[in-house]
């Protein structure tokens, strides 16, 4: 089998949960930075990776790296790659995203039209042909720069991969699925415990929990560019991967997952989303404002994303709403709090400074995950794993 240097972005601040998950996938990491992790695998891996990381935006293959300063530099360093092992004659190829950090060459549209450039003059020598095409699969190439060093990746994934396929309705600002799996892996829950969000909105943290629970791989249902690409990766290959997380899912698994909201809408929205992912069954929605919050269980979870009051108009009901957090956590024996939120107040209103504080970034939005821990339960039953295991 062909061995990769696969490269997984990540959201910024969740690279180390992302790192547990490939190794526990049974794959060796070779680099982490900021917003990805690089690894090794073979062709199997790019699908395994695909179908079985909660918390990667997508799996790219490394088609190499090198130091451009001039867009000389970039043209002649791209052009000296291999891409005619990568891309065939009738391949339709581009570069579709280029992104830059603290380089010369800053411009993407200028990265991104000379890198084409570059890639069409090593096809024409490699096939021996003028014209291309462009009739048969895709494969789009990301370009990532960093103080000049250039890294160009093949896109395996197509669509992000926090587009599980069950969200078809969403809140105003919903969180994405990668960061709502991110958010539970690191908290001490497992699919034996009891987890609550009274702000779920169209119900991503309770989802990605149950899918967790019943170890059910996040790719499982769709599709990715890759799946195409048979001159790369065999179509068996992404059979048995499926297969394999067809095999190790345990629908019938139902865990103590509620989700709460005081929108009626946003609860019918989380209906919605809960059955399309198939876990209608496996979760409880309920109309119910954070007042309300109780529960007569020890030892549970409270996971959410509360509103942060970003908008002029809702700062000013932030001190109370965090404040109400705060209280009927207290109200609750012997469990365990964790909220994201850009709000600097929060732990104030809470009443209670956080045993843990860890900066992510929401999108482009600087977010704090406040760890408020609750004790642990005498001789915890750790329960099945929640991964896409090897």
């Amino acid at each position: 089998m062909r061995k990769f240097e696969l490269i997984a972005p990540c959201h910024f601040g969740l690279e180390a949960v992302l790192k547990k998950e490939i190794i526990d996938l049974g794959y060796d990491v070779s680099q982490v930075e900021d917003g990805r992790v690089t690894f090794l695998g073979d062709d199997e891996a790019v699908c395994r990776a695909n179908i079985g990381l909660r918390t990667a935006d997508r799996i790219l293959i490394k088609v190499g790296s090198f130091r451009a300063e001039t867009f000389d530099e970039l043209f002649e360093n791209t052009k000296a790659l291999a891409w005619e092992e990568y891309i065939p004659s009738d391949g339709k190829f581009w570069v579709a995203k280029a992104a830059s950090i603290k380089s010369k060459l800053f411009s993407p549209s200028d990265i991104q039209s000379i890198m084409k450039k570059a890639m069409v003059e090593r096809l024409k020598q490699a096939y021996g042909i003028e014209w291309f095409t462009e009739e048969g699969e895709h494969f789009p190439v990301r370009v990532f720069l960093m103080k000049d060093i250039v890294t160009v990746g093949l896109d395996t994934t197509g669509e992000s991969l926090h587009k599980r396929g069950y969200r078809k309705l969403t809140a105003k600002a919903p969180i994405a699925e990668t960061l709502a799996a991110a958010l539970i892996m690191l908290t001490p829950w497992r699919g034996d415990r009891i987890l609550v969000d009274p702000f779920c909105g169209s119900g991503t943290i309770p989802i990605e929990a149950a899918l967790m629970a019943a170890n059910i791989a996040p790719g499982m249902k769709r599709g990715f560019t890759a799946v195409r690409w048979e001159n790369l990766i065999a179509k068996r290959m992404w059979d048995d991967c499926y297969e394999e997380a067809r095999e190790l899912a345990d629908w019938s698994f139902k865990p103590d997952i509620s989700g709460y909201d005081s929108d009626p809408e946003m609860i019918k929205i989380a209906i919605q989303n809960a059955r399309l992912a198939g876990m209608e069954q496996q979760i409880h929605f309920e109309k119910r404002d954070i007042g309300a919050l109780s529960h007569d269980e020890q030892y549970g979870f409270i996971i959410t994303n509360p509103p942060y009051g970003e908008r002029l108009e809702e700062k000013s009901a932030m001190p109370a709403l965090y404040k109400k957090i705060g209280e009927r956590f207290q109200m609750l024996d012997a469990w365990s709090l964790y909220v994201i939120t850009s709000y600097e107040e929060a732990e104030k209103a809470i009443g209670r400074r956080a045993d843990k504080n860890r900066k992510i970034y929401n999108g482009m939005m600087k977010t704090y995950y406040y760890q408020f821990m609750g004790p642990k339960p005498p001789k915890p039953d750790r329960g099945k794993a929640d991964g896409f295991q090897r």
